[in-house]
């Protein structure tokens, strides 16, 4: 009989544990709410997916309800087919904080019909960003919804679309460079115009005639630690993305990352003497 009230006790506990950790929302409106012009954010299927909009009037927005400190967060996205060009539909987590900024960013940029999709990535660290990226997508990915995916530990950040990892970012902080550990970060993710920079450069503006434009959303997951919430959460070991499988990325997501940096990437600001004539520190690390 005792020994059924331990295991009973033992069991409520981790059902209890992995909710405090846990936040798998079955429909958008149980984690997330518009950000802004929610008139252009519309459900689909009972609030299984959404679908954004873009017009000539605005954009529009959403953002989870609660932050997170550390986890993973991953959702499937169609972007805009067809000509897409000056337009950005975003993935990302933000601390929200005015000084010293933490950001996690996908940043999907439009294109001229029949070139390929980039998705630029960047990091903010205590306040100081500038660290893109950009990587030419080797499918279409207004065709069908793909899994975007940011991975946030103690050891790395990782950036995955459909489990391929395309951008490792590690915690070097022992060597004075900029980590995100300390700011809980929401989820959010948008779509707006921006002809003055995202398809080469701003040369491509947005073709309004084309308007309005869609972007589509499913599968939200978010498996993070709620804050606030138990203190102990961010600094448990316990958690499963602490866990020593996911301190590095394994010979297969290694793999498949160098064949992304090989063959799809397109522009890296640790090799851009333009800007940084001295590669920073985290580029040399």
């Amino acid at each position: 009989m005792a020994m059924k009230y331990f295991l009973c006790i033992v069991t409520l506990f981790t059902l209890m544990y992995i909710q405090q950790i846990s936040a798998r929302p079955a429909t958008f409106a149980d984690d997330f709410k518009a950000a802004w012009s929610d008139s252009h954010i519309r459900q689909i299927n009972g609030g299984k997916a959404i679908q954004l909009v873009l017009d000539q009037s605005t954009g529009c927005g959403f953002a989870s309800k609660r932050k997170y400190l550390f986890g993973r967060v991953s959702m499937k996205i169609k972007l805009i087919p067809g000509d897409s060009a000056g337009t950005v539909t975003a993935f990302y987590m933000n601390s929200d904080t005015d000084t010293v900024r933490d950001e996690l960013d996908f940043e999907f940029l439009g294109n001229r019909s029949g070139q390929p999709y980039s998705v630029q990535t960047n990091i903010f660290a205590h306040g100081k960003g500038d660290r893109e990226q950009r990587v030419n997508l080797w499918f279409d990915p207004a065709l069908d919804f793909h899994t975007y995916t940011i991975l946030w530990t103690h050891k790395h950040i990782v950036f995955y679309v459909d489990d391929v990892p395309i951008r490792e970012y590690k915690n070097n902080e022992a060597k004075n460079i900029a980590y995100p550990t300390s700011q809980p970060m929401g989820v959010y993710s948008t779509l707006w115009e921006a002809d003055d920079w995202a398809t080469r450069g701003g040369l491509e503006k947005i073709d309004w005639s084309k308007a309005p434009f869609y972007a589509y959303y499913k599968d939200f997951d978010i498996e993070g630690c709620p804050v606030p919430g138990p203190t102990y959460c961010p600094s448990n070991p316990r958690n499963w993305w602490e866990g020593y499988a996911y301190h590095s990325l394994n010979a297969v997501e290694a793999r498949r990352y160098r064949w992304v940096r090989v063959n799809h990437m397109v522009y890296d600001y640790c090799t851009d003497r333009s800007r940084y004539p001295v590669p920073p520190l985290e580029c040399r690390s």
